[in-house]
């Protein structure tokens, strides 16, 4: 994180910024505020420390400028003794903090540094407001080539263009909530409200004052009316009580056609009937004209060696150690395996499988067994011809070794020992295309 230290003494700039390079921080020195606001702009990864007295723009008009450019920038501002009224002014313009003159070099070590983890948190959800915002990122994190997550993507690209309320049903870990959110980012809603509640984590009273009001002095507006015009998503719908089904249904029915709010409802039952057992059929039946039904992991084929792989890659990163090289043995189990918390279940054994290589032991098919110890044999269901585990085998060696060699035929046609020609044919197979791997 990045230090903008703001100060017309040349001394002590220097002095500042040798500190808070001896603590790990990269710095950057300005002699003026002028000049610092030509390198300082929105979303700026950093934190600036600035003296409040300069010829020029002083420190005050530097901070107003600032929260102008991006009011989530946090500001230290260094200030002469007895000018503590006019540090309280700048706290109420958006100011992080001040520290006075004579300071303790160790107290300003410490600000920065809360000050650089509370900007972190802010890029970090804005990264992410950007993210659930761009339909075609969202888009890119439904992950897979078999055709069920094919039909997938064009429903929601079908479904996000329509305005009629809908409803999602899935095991858990499916990703329901993430295809929510690509309903509403490629829709014509997209950039309006979104707004998301779970109906089994409030009890009845709660829910019913959250939903549709009346709320207290110190919150905010009733989620239906917070949502006006966009979205509202109703997660665990099956969890709602019967009178506030009720209160739903005539606020559905009071908007009329088209709907002024859309309700995407998602449905976490384990079973794609239970989720109409739980609702009033009228209010089901609003709900459901339009319906996603998200496929279990167990279903997708090979999309689970990609996801493993993809995930494996991530979490390698993250913790600074190669992802573990599956094996056919390996890609066989877990093909086979029952995957009862789908996609979310398949993240944790990635991260655990990262972490088993970084100490060199253990195994994908211990965290398998230990993960689903608790099925019976009969649950697992039916294996797979032979020939499908050959091919996702195949598939995944094929686009493990392209990525590893970032696109070179060359050194993938030498490592897997395969001519041109033949390479160039299964991965016309299976979908791959070099230009993802440059």
């Amino acid at each position: 994180m990045k230090i903008a230290i703001v100060d017309d003494e040349q001394d002590m700039r220097q002095s500042i910024s040798q500190w808070l390079a001896l603590s790990g921080f990269e710095t950057q020195t300005f002699a003026s505020a002028e000049e610092a606001l030509k390198a300082i702009g929105a979303d700026w990864p950093g934190v600036v420390v600035t003296d409040v007295k300069m010829p020029g723009m002083d420190g005050m008009a530097f901070l107003k400028r600032l929260m102008g450019v991006d009011s989530g920038l946090p500001v230290i501002l260094i200030t002469g003794h007895g000018d503590v009224p006019m540090a309280v002014e700048a706290m109420r313009i958006g100011a992080y903090d001040f520290l006075e003159k004579p300071f303790n070099p160790d107290r300003m070590t410490e600000l920065a540094k809360r000050a650089s983890q509370q900007r972190r948190l802010t890029l970090d959800n804005r990264a992410l407001r950007r993210e659930l915002s761009d339909g075609t990122v969202l888009m890119r994190k439904l992950i897979g080539t078999s055709s069920v997550m094919e039909r997938l993507r064009e429903d929601i690209l079908d479904l996000g263009q329509a305005d009629g309320h809908v409803l999602i049903v899935g095991e858990t870990g499916t990703g329901k909530t993430l295809v929510a959110h690509a309903l509403h980012a490629v829709g014509p809603r997209a950039g309006k409200s979104f707004v998301t509640t779970s109906c089994a984590a409030h009890d009845e009273a709660t829910l019913a004052a959250m939903l549709f009001g009346p709320v207290g002095e110190d919150q905010d507006k009733p989620l239906v009316e917070q949502a006006r015009g966009g979205t509202l998503v109703l997660e665990d719908i099956e969890s709602l009580p019967g009178p506030l089904q009720a209160r739903l249904l005539t606020t559905i029915n009071e908007q009329g056609t088209p709907a002024e709010t859309r309700i995407v409802a998602i449905c976490n039952a384990p079973e794609p009937e239970m989720c109409e057992a739980s609702l009033r059929p009228d209010l089901f039946y609003r709900l459901a004209a339009m319906r996603i039904d998200l496929p279990p992991l167990r279903q997708r084929g090979e999309d689970i060696l990609t996801l493993f792989t993809r995930f494996g890659e991530q979490f390698g990163e993250e913790y600074g150690t190669e992802a573990p090289q599956v094996t056919a043995q390996e890609a066989a189990q877990l093909l086979q395996a029952p995957w009862p918390g789908n996609v979310r279940q398949l993240i944790n054994i990635a991260e655990r499988a990262i972490l088993q290589q970084r100490r060199g032991s253990g195994s994908i098919a211990s965290l398998l067994m230990a993960d689903n110890a608790e099925i019976a044999p009969q649950q697992i269901g039916e294996g797979k011809p032979l020939k499908e585990y050959v091919e996702a085998f195949e598939r995944m060696l094929i686009d493990n070794t392209m990525r590893r060699h970032r696109g070179s035929i060359s050194n993938v046609m030498d490592e897997l020992c395969l001519p041109r020609r033949t390479l160039n044919e299964k991965m016309a197979k299976y979908g791959l295309s070099r230009s993802d791997y440059l």
